[in-house]
């Protein structure tokens, strides 16, 4: 049976397929986790999500790190935690923030006057701001592109290539070799008031490869940038060169930004009910949302969902094997700062972190149960050892359920990366995001094919009227099976710490081994 796409069954005879088809063998003992389930409802999640709403709403309709949005949240996850009995402490770093406070404008005053659209330019993050008109001047371009590789073209990677540029001017500049910060640096240093970054113009060479004539959207790295940059198409770039090969070209460039370095923090809650610290479960979720929307299903749904986990773990009095650390992530959406700022700082103490559970989005509108691939069965990455294990105490739960799920792919998109980093194994659920639902899809879990799971993804209609409660209290109740299973089981993840998956594995001589 294709585990990517589980039929839905019952009962006991789900749960003996579900064992079968794992490829990881699992050596968790089976917990009884109904009473944290019962007690962990969807009107109880919804409680923190409406508060964090209310923050978005009083805060410019973001909760994005950095801004008093983000440290309102923060403050509300941490009071809670505070009044259920945890040991709360906080984790601040320094990282580089971007917003945008205006939209941008790109437009050519002569010859020909052309406004461009949205879709045609984009504002490179951390560009500066900038009000200017000006002379375009072309910048050591290969146009055509013809049939050269990708990064042929060196345009503004070196100071030379500025020799007889007019300062003032705004530089265009064609993607290529370098990083386009370097591009930005140039320019400045030779006098541009602004920067226009054209993509390099190669076609896909294959299934999967990337375009490089569409609208360049890109990074300038970190705050420092002076002048405006914007990132547009070839197509765009190249009727611009021709026409300064053929007189003078005058463009406006508009942008209005914030590019500084900021401080913002991760929220870490240890639970004073006992458990084993050099076994600790890390519980986490990202707490920040973009800076255009309040992130109520991004990620609020699974902040919401971890919370009121911990809050009921502690008002049940539960006893853990082993240690259970809640982590409520910042600055997720500028690159997983804050799980990355919390890995590297554990030192010697990350032996002692067992497995990571990571929880982002949960409540899609449109949604599917996806449990990421740890054992790389189905997409071809796999997570460290025992991953796998995670993936099937996801599988098993939900076949036991008689619901289906889906694998999703360890791609690096969510706070599980830095564990994983460093061999820490991990494992999650997801809704989906800003991927369309597929037929088959539709067929098992309802909803709408050819639609995004979440349409409001990185919008600001990501707010409490977001949600799929179903699929809150679907996904929820694997949350808390899995995150109480890993806390209370007996045994662990791999197979020489139980005599039950010893023998289920005789004479089996690969797969993951217990090294910690």
């Amino acid at each position: 049976m294709d585990k990517a796409r589980r039929t839905a069954l019952a009962g006991a005879a789900a749960l003996v397929i579900a064992l079968v088809i794992a490829p990881a063998a699992s050596a968790l003992d089976q917990v009884n986790t109904n009473p944290l389930r019962k007690a962990v409802t969807v009107n109880g999640i919804l409680r923190h999500e409406r508060a964090l709403q209310a923050i978005a709403n009083a805060n410019l309709g973001t909760r994005v790190s950095g801004t008093a949005g983000f440290d309102q949240s923060a403050a509300y996850v941490k009071r809670q935690l505070v009044q259920a009995g945890y040991k709360v402490s906080e984790q601040s770093f320094e990282f580089p923030f971007f917003q945008q406070t205006s939209p941008a404008a790109f437009e050519r005053v002569t010859p020909s006057p052309r406004v461009f659209t949205d879709e045609e330019f984009a504002t490179m993050s951390y560009s500066g701001s900038g009000d200017v008109t000006a002379k375009l001047q072309a910048v050591d371009v290969v146009v055509p592109i013809a049939n050269n590789p990708p990064s042929t073209s060196t345009s503004g990677c070196e100071p030379a290539d500025f020799a007889g540029f007019t300062p003032g001017n705004i530089a265009l500049m064609q993607r290529g070799t370098c990083d386009f910060r370097v591009k930005a640096d140039n320019a400045e240093a030779a006098g541009a008031t602004g920067a226009v970054i054209f993509n390099e113009g190669q076609a896909p060479s294959g299934p999967g490869a990337e375009d490089r004539r569409v609208t360049l959207q890109g990074t300038l790295g970190t705050p420092g940038v002076g002048i405006p940059v914007v990132g547009t198409s070839y197509a765009i770039g190249e009727e611009l060169t021709n026409q300064t090969r053929a007189g003078d070209v005058s463009v406006h460039l508009f942008t209005e930004t914030i590019s500084e370095t900021r401080t913002t923090k991760n929220v870490i809650a240890d639970y004073k009910g006992g458990g084993d610290p050099s076994q600790t479960i890390v519980v986490g979720s990202h707490l920040d949302s973009v800076p255009e929307g309040p992130g109520i299903n991004d990620n609020g749904s699974g902040t919401a969902t971890d919370l009121e986990t911990a809050i009921q773990v502690a008002k049940l009095g539960l006893t853990p094997r082993r240690a259970l650390r809640f982590a409520f992530w910042g600055a997720e959406e500028e690159g997983l700062l804050g799980s990355t700022h919390y890995v590297e700082t554990l030192g010697a103490k990350v032996n002692d972190i067992y497995a990571n559970l990571n929880f982002d989005m949960l409540a899609s509108p449109n949604y599917v149960r996806f449990v990421y691939d740890g054992d790389g069965s189905d997409t071809g990455t796999a997570g460290p050892p025992g991953s796998g294990q995670i993936e099937a105490l996801f599988n098993q739960y939900y076949a036991g359920q008689g619901l289906a799920t889906d694998p999703t792919a360890f791609d690096g998109r969510s706070d599980y990366g830095p564990f994983i980093d460093v061999g820490i194994p991990a494992g999650g659920l997801f809704s989906g995001a800003e991927g369309e639902k597929t037929e088959a899809q539709a067929a098992t879990y309802g909803g709408t094919a050819g639609e995004p799971y979440d349409a409001c993804y990185h919008q600001a209609c990501d707010t409490t009227n977001n949600l799929s409660t179903k699929a809150l209290n679907e996904l929820g109740d694997g949350v808390v099976h899995a995150t109480w299973t890993l806390a209370k089981s007996k045994s662990g993840l791999f197979e020489d710490q139980s005599l039950r998956a010893k023998k289920a594995i005789k004479g089996q001589t690969d797969g993951p081994l217990a090294i910690r």
